[in-house]
């Protein structure tokens, strides 16, 4: 016999408790028959009627296996994605309450919570792009590195899309990686509000596009736009001295998306189309990942169970004197 699970602290404290339990009721039981000058030997027929349903209770929590195992083969099925953040101080615009940051934040957790079967990794740029996390299946690192975004993590203010379809197309098309020898569904999911002063843009797409990797694209802002926080509460100025007003520029972004065969999204202070996206890129048939053979047994929990169910009925209807008088 086989068991799903293993003896835990949870049993044997379930354990301890139900002798410790029952033996104070015993010492009771004798204690009240001597004060009444009579005997309790009956107090143990309820005992071991009792010890023995707690007893398949227990097994029945442990999950027994038996029978003929039955070999199945488990497939792990994915895709590879980089999602790549604007972190130029433009996201900082309040034209999307408390900021267009902190929405894209909320909505990446959304995000990740819904492609379970995916490696993941973060990108982050402005001018500049770096690896934030690299593609894994750990949830709660993204989770980590997505809290921790902010616009001071880089040190320039402007926006090149360059540098970030550079970097993903070099870890996406990475042969090295031990785990890609299989080829995978693979794409890049680039969020902006679409400012891009780059002049390789167009070169780095036709790489995506020659390669068959699919761009998702997510403008994040208002085409009304906003001011941008800046020191000292105050808001970002232009050389003349004018507030900056940022706007949302989507017409590269859809651009982009419709080149390489993605789609563009938005997120503004209306319209939040992260469930769209999720759907998109789950209709995207993954690659194999990893295979398996498992051993498997039924759980035959419900014949303990139902035993245990039928003797505690028993105990209830059926009563025994325990002082006999």
């Amino acid at each position: 016999m086989q068991w799903v699970s293993k003896l835990s602290i949870t049993e044997i404290i379930l354990i301890f408790s139900f002798l410790l339990l029952y033996g104070l009721y015993i010492v009771r039981s004798y204690k009240l028959a001597r004060l009444l000058q009579t005997h309790a030997r009956r107090v143990w027929i309820k005992f071991a009627l009792r010890s023995v349903y707690f007893s398949l209770l227990i097994i029945a929590l442990l999950g027994p296996s038996f029978g003929e195992l039955i070999r199945k083969e488990v497939k792990s099925v994915g895709k590879d994605i980089y999602i790549a953040v604007d972190l130029s101080l433009s996201m900082n615009a309040t034209d999307i309450q408390p900021s267009r940051l902190a929405k894209v934040k909320f909505e990446l957790k959304r995000l990740v919570d819904n492609l379970t079967n995916d490696r993941i990794g973060l990108i982050i740029f402005s001018t500049e792009a770096f690896i934030q996390c690299p593609l894994t299946y750990d949830r709660d690192a993204i989770y980590t590195w997505i809290e921790s975004l902010k616009t001071s993590l880089l040190p320039t203010s402007g926006t090149d899309f360059a540098q970030p379809l550079a970097l993903a197309h070099r870890k996406l098309t990475d042969t090295t990686d031990v785990q890609k020898k299989m080829p995978q569904s693979k794409l890049l999911i680039l969020i902006s509000d679409g400012e891009d002063f780059g002049e390789e843009t167009q070169q780095m797409v036709k790489k995506f596009e020659q390669d068959e990797i699919r761009i998702f694209t997510v403008g994040v802002g208002t085409e009304e736009g906003g001011k941008i926080p800046f020191r000292d509460n105050s808001f970002k100025r232009d050389v003349s001295g004018r507030e900056v007003i940022t706007k949302l520029n989507p017409e590269l972004l859809q651009a982009i998306a419709d080149q390489t065969g993605g789609r563009y999204f938005t997120i503004n202070a209306s319209t939040v189309e992260t469930n769209r996206l999720i759907e998109n890129i789950n209709q995207i048939e993954g690659e194999l990942m990893d295979k398996k053979q498992l051993d498997v047994t039924a759980n035959n929990y419900f014949y303990f169970l139902l035993a245990a169910i039928l003797l505690l009925v028993a105990d209830v209807l059926f009563t025994v004197n325990i002082l006999q008088i």
